[in-house]
């Protein structure tokens, strides 16, 4: 339409052509790709949209929907949405009254006097990950698709044949899991045709590879590793630190940052750049497949906006590290093997007392497993300073605790209800007492009420916190950095199902012993 025609306050902003070239995993060519974006950077939040989020799983519930899918030998897919934007429906605010008008991109040979009313959403627009949620969301509600705890980018099905499917969509990327295989087809069918409602894209075949990620299936040992192995050799190469002389832990034991080992006045941008570059790299490792380097991780993050050479050089061994143990990975495991307890949340929660040398506050870590390894963790500073190592656990249950609801909400709806208390082993003789008596001691009654949550749950009976020794807190690994002999134990029980089954045969039998003698 003519530039003229339209209203005075009707807002036209510019566009321009995107190339991409995408790459597997290991790097290759995969394809070439060429898209027409806005330039959604002048857009206003609440003159031109109104929304800008689309929810997305969190990586502990997508790790959930794979051990699920592990323990029932389930069939896991991988479908590819193609020019997911445009395949969204246009937002009624969006826009000026329900229009979005662009000038024609650069080079492209139109006159400037016409501009473009779009008909779809398009990429670089604030809204256009919402509007797609919105499309997606009444597609799979329309399917009878029902989310799953918290999430909203999550879905299951429960068929009257006792089929189920479980659905997870992280943008343009589905992954869907069912144990029939006919089921899982007449539902991929559904949702690649356009023409009843679906959408363009294209059946991946089973998932090898997500979010950065690859996945290895042996259906036949009932196992499903998730691994970052080529993105960790590419990290290590970039900055490095492939090929060097490799550290047995992520961290020096006992090692103790601080704010002062910058030294004063000390201003290198490349420096700071690389140090931040390095971080980056390691949170989305230690997000997705690594919790041994939790710790190490989040000490270093303290220091992003000032690092000095001690905390660049504590960086680079964490790359050796992780160059040096590229094998380890997240092993999910069936039923059976090793003893595994079949889909039973359970886990360990500690902290370490004024760890930060600076502020004096305490470290919380927490690790909760599910059919053979890992799928939630944290490793973080608490944002106070307290008086006392109960206090600390007390809190520190307390944010576990958190993680466990909304965990139980995921496995709720995925048809695995917790039918007993989650179990979270604590070694602090004294904080088991206060998650379970209500009266006000003197030396916590100055906690503040809202810190009492773990007690709720404890009431509730949806935790249940069971006393076990030092030596066999795996969650010690999230606190602290150890010694080679304790942080190999603690990182093989997290990874890997046969050293979690020694670990946890241990721990339950000291727990027994404490409780049946109280």
């Amino acid at each position: 339409m003519l530039r003229s025609s339209l209203d005075a306050s009707a807002r036209i902003f510019g566009s321009r052509f995107q190339y991409k070239i995408k790459r597997q995993l290991d790097m290759s060519l995969d394809k070439l790709k060429i898209r027409l974006v806005l330039q959604g950077h002048h857009m206003k939040q609440g003159v031109d949209y109104e929304h800008s989020y689309s929810p997305v799983p969190h990586a502990s519930g997508f790790r959930t929907m794979l051990a699920l899918a592990t323990a029932k030998d389930m069939l896991i897919n991988h479908v590819d949405i193609s020019q997911t934007f445009l395949q969204g429906d246009l937002l009624e605010e969006e826009g000026f009254e329900g229009n979005v008008f662009i000038s024609p991109p650069p080079g492209y040979g139109e006159d400037a006097k016409y501009v473009y009313c779009l008909c779809a959403p398009l990429y670089g627009a604030c809204a256009s990950s919402w509007a797609w949620h919105k499309t997606m969301s009444a597609f799979m509600e329309w399917q009878g698709f029902k989310t799953v705890g918290f999430e909203k980018s999550m879905w299951c099905r429960h068929d009257a044949n006792r089929d189920k499917i479980m659905v997870g969509s992280h943008i343009d990327g589905f992954c869907t899991c069912c144990t029939n295989c006919a089921c899982l087809d007449e539902f991929r069918l559904a949702l690649l045709d356009p023409a009843k409602g679906g959408f363009e894209g294209t059946h991946e075949g089973p998932l090898h590879h997500y979010l950065g990620c690859a996945i290895a299936r042996d259906l036949d040992a009932g196992t499903t590793s998730l691994s970052q192995a080529h993105y960790i050799e590419r990290v290590c190469q970039k900055y490095g630190q492939w090929n060097v002389t490799l550290p047995k832990t992520p961290m020096m034991p006992d090692t103790h940052l601080m704010v002062d080992d910058c030294p004063e006045g000390y201003v290198d941008l490349h420096f700071h750049a690389q140090y931040q570059g390095i971080i980056g790299s390691l949170g989305w490792i230690v997000a997705m497949t690594r919790p041994d380097c939790s710790f190490a991780h989040a000490s270093l993050s303290r220091f992003v906006q000032y690092p000095g050479p001690v905390h660049m050089q504590a960086a680079l061994q964490i790359l050796a590290y992780l160059g040096g143990t590229i094998d380890q990975y997240l092993v999910f495991t069936r039923p059976g093997i090793a003893s595994c307890d079949h889909n039973h949340l359970w886990g360990w929660v500690d902290t370490d007392y004024a760890g930060c040398q600076d502020t004096r506050r305490s470290h919380t870590g927490y690790v909760l497993m599910l059919n053979g390894a890992a799928i939630s963790w944290r490793s973080k500073w608490q944002a106070t300073v307290l008086l006392s190592s109960a206090e600390i656990e007390f809190i520190a249950a307390s944010q576990c605790g958190q993680e466990v609801v909304y965990l139980r909400e995921i496995l709720k709806g995925f048809g695995a209800e917790q039918d007993n208390c989650t179990r979270l082993f604590e070694d602090n003789q004294a904080c088991i007492p206060m998650s379970e008596n209500t009266m006000h001691r003197e030396r916590s009654r100055h906690i503040d009420v809202c810190k009492y949550y773990v007690r709720e749950l404890v009431e509730e009976k949806l935790i249940k916190l069971m006393l076990c020794g030092t030596k066999e807190m795996t969650a010690d690994a999230l606190t602290k950095s150890l010694l080679y002999p304790s942080f190999r134990t603690n990182r093989n029980t997290m990874l890997d199902a046969t050293s979690q089954q020694k670990m946890l045969k241990t721990t339950s039998l000291r727990a027994s012993a404490c409780w049946t003698w109280a």
